[in-house]
């Protein structure tokens, strides 16, 4: 009678483990940028998390990390007031300008040097954050700095914002941050959009706060986004003599505060630190358009007090732009995989951000025509960081008269079947079953990396296999005879026949892998996987309904849409079947707890002569084991290859077993 209590309290003890490692971990990444673990193993914490509360509800609180997953859609934002104004920052955009600021400083405080804090000034959104006795319990954004909008459930998915505080928490706590994307969480999202036929984000910080206000938190949540806190607002704690302090205590609570953020006193040493920041911006993680400025002691901010809705004692000390003035020669519009039509502005060569630009894209026809942009137009361009360049502003001061409005076509440019509109209306999308751009496009995608990895077939190839008539769908690939690849221009006997070679070792591709290179709009890397895991026979998702998917990790109702549409396509499925014919065979994953490295974490280290590191990957996840991306006390196996770098050092300092690259071959060789 007494073991469910026994089994409660185990279980208990472990949640709490678990939430205390979940919570560490959370703080190496987000705070100190410094992860002991790779994604797989935190993910294999959650999942041992969830399973505990699914198996004892009564262990479920809703501070837990596992809380974290988005609920239903909102039908619209509720309003949250603001207890303190969330004020904006006046700009200054010089060293003058900078001094003047300085000298009304000093006017009030005295003529001695002032200690500032110099903090990145980040492009993102503003939010104000709400803790009790620790617990995270409200998210807004700035709004009109005393309203703002709830946006509690999106900043709940987030593993950058804390769900509990360390330390000794006030009863109530409010914090200001700025919520913004990663440069690499930012390329990853655009490029995940374009593989699944979506736009793409112009810029970081755009990206950031439509992710943020997304009606479906699902969304948000499928986001990598970041934080930092700058600030407090109101609060029931103790008092600091200086902004640097206050910092100091928001971070020993386990708030994210930026590590960049420096103290310089006087007029001197913060321009010294500006120049140093500006000459470092695009080494940064993440994009920054100045310097913000404060004063540091607190009785001299009340001294100052603010003006209007800025305060008096900051300023946003603003980078130069990135931007340049040039000529649009022309208006061109790109066929996608997906069949949308993008505009893409072709540009007199302007050299912006350290690059030469010669092509800016419009991203879509509401955009090209909101902005009114003509053929002939002189136009800013901005690149900053790693952004794609886009047009920012049209000077239609200097226009002539000579300028061309652009008409946008209402029907593919390249095969002319006629184009329609998406159903948010934003972009039109070519209908021609038979379009080759939108075939080039799907045989590249097909070949990817992150598809079938197909050696070789690149953009001219795939160019010239579509135009030939050789290849009218991707399983004609592998009719493809080495005599015919020789045909092609620029592809000689031992190049056609590496991609005979190419195709045929391709034919056994992991099911996740597989899924993927079809092309289904929304599905990356991960929801491939997810839907592999879920339905491990290909045929066994033409039954699915959308119901059956929205069962599945991570995917919501236009997702479910979207995949369920596909699959019940016969086009599509014809496709498929002509895949599997042609010797296609996708492995699905290996079952839970069955295979030589079942339950075992292995690491990858240096250059493997027999197989690549992705095969070497795959060779482990088939046998029932996991490739980790770093060494930890967890690590049950380090395979070294040639050139092992400091992985290798750590397996020795923490007795973790290493074997050498024959070893590992061997272990593969055993009977799964």
């Amino acid at each position: 009678m007494t073991r469910p209590h026994v089994d409660i309290a185990r279980a208990a003890e472990r949640v709490a483990r678990l939430r205390q490692e979940i919570a560490h971990h959370d703080h190496r990444y987000y705070v100190l940028d410094d992860p002991e673990i790779s994604d797989a193993e935190y993910d294999a914490l959650m999942r041992e998390l969830a399973g505990l509360e699914a198996a004892f509800p009564s262990l479920a609180t809703a501070d837990s990390p596992t809380a974290r997953v988005a609920g239903a859609p909102a039908e619209r934002f509720r309003t949250v007031e603001h207890r303190l104004p969330m004020l904006s920052l006046a700009n200054c955009f010089d060293e003058a300008e900078l001094a003047e600021f300085d000298e009304r400083i000093r006017r009030v405080l005295g003529p001695e040097d002032v200690l500032y804090d110099c903090e990145p000034k980040l492009d993102g959104l503003a939010v104000e954050l709400v803790y009790r006795e620790g617990a995270f319990r409200e998210g807004s954004t700035r709004g009109d700095g005393f309203v703002g909008e709830d946006v509690t459930a999106n900043l709940r998915t987030q593993r950058s914002v804390p769900l509990q505080l360390g330390g000794r928490p006030p009863p109530r706590l409010e914090v200001r941050g700025e919520v913004f994307l990663r440069r690499a969480d930012f390329r990853r999202l655009n490029e995940r959009r374009e593989h699944e036929g979506e736009p793409t984000f112009a810029n970081p910080r755009n990206a950031a706060a439509g992710s943020l206000r997304q009606l479906d938190p699902r969304v948000t949540a499928s986001r990598n986004l970041s934080l930092f806190i700058y600030e407090l607002g109101a609060w029931d704690g103790p008092t600091f003599e200086g902004h640097a302090a206050k910092l100091a205590w928001l971070a020993s609570l386990g708030l994210p505060v930026n590590p960049e953020n420096r103290s310089a006193r006087g007029l001197e040493a913060v321009l010294a630190h500006h120049r140093d920041l500006l000459g470092r911006r695009h080494q940064l993680p993440y994009e920054v358009d100045g310097m913000v400025v404060k004063v540091d002691g607190e009785d001299a901010r009340l001294r100052l007090g603010a003006v209007s809705r800025s305060p008096r004692w900051a300023v946003a000390f603003k980078f130069p732009p990135e931007e340049a003035r040039t000529r649009i020669q022309a208006i061109e519009v790109n066929v996608g995989r997906t069949g949308a039509l993008t505009p893409v502005a072709v540009l007199d060569p302007v050299a912006v951000g350290g690059v030469t630009v010669s092509r800016a894209t419009l991203h879509n026809p509401g955009e090209l025509e909101r902005k009114d942009v003509r053929v002939g137009d002189q136009v800013f361009v901005r690149r900053a960081g790693d952004v794609i360049p886009e047009i920012t502003k049209v000077v239609t001061s200097v226009r002539t008269g000579a300028e061309q409005p652009y008409v946008f076509p209402d029907h593919c440019p390249v095969c002319g079947s006629a184009a329609v509109r998406d159903e948010d209306g934003a972009i039109l999308r070519c209908t021609g079953l038979a379009c080759p751009a939108q075939l080039q496009a799907r045989l590249r995608h097909f070949a990817s990396r992150g598809g079938l990895d197909i050696e070789g077939l690149g953009e001219k190839l795939c160019e010239q296999l579509v135009e030939s008539g050789r290849v009218r769908r991707p399983a004609d690939l592998y009719l493809l005879t080495r005599e015919q690849l020789a045909e092609l221009e620029r592809m000689g006997e031992k190049s056609a026949a590496n991609i005979v070679s190419a195709l045929a070792q391709g034919r056994r591709p992991p099911l996740r892998r597989f899924l993927y290179a079809l092309g289904i709009r929304h599905v990356g890397e991960a929801t491939a996987r997810t839907l592999a895991e879920a339905f491990p026979d290909v045929r066994s998702l033409y039954r699915a309904t959308e119901e059956d998917l929205m069962r599945v990790k991570d995917v919501g109702p236009e997702m479910a849409r979207a995949i369920a549409a596909f699959f019940h396509d016969a086009r599509n499925r014809e496709n498929i079947e002509a895949l599997l014919e042609a010797g296609i065979h996708p492995e699905p994953p290996p079952p839970p707890s069955q295979g030589s490295l079942s339950g075992k974490t292995v690491v990858l280290t240096g250059t493997l002569q027999a197989m690549t590191r992705e095969e070497a990957r795959e060779a482990v996840e088939r046998r029932g084991g996991k490739v980790s991306g770093s060494v930890s006390r967890k690590t049950s196996l380090v395979v070294a290859g040639a050139d092992s770098g400091t992985k290798l050092k750590k397996a020795s300092e923490l007795g973790v077993r290493v074997i050498d690259e024959q070893a590992f071959l061997d272990l593969l060789g055993q009977t799964t």
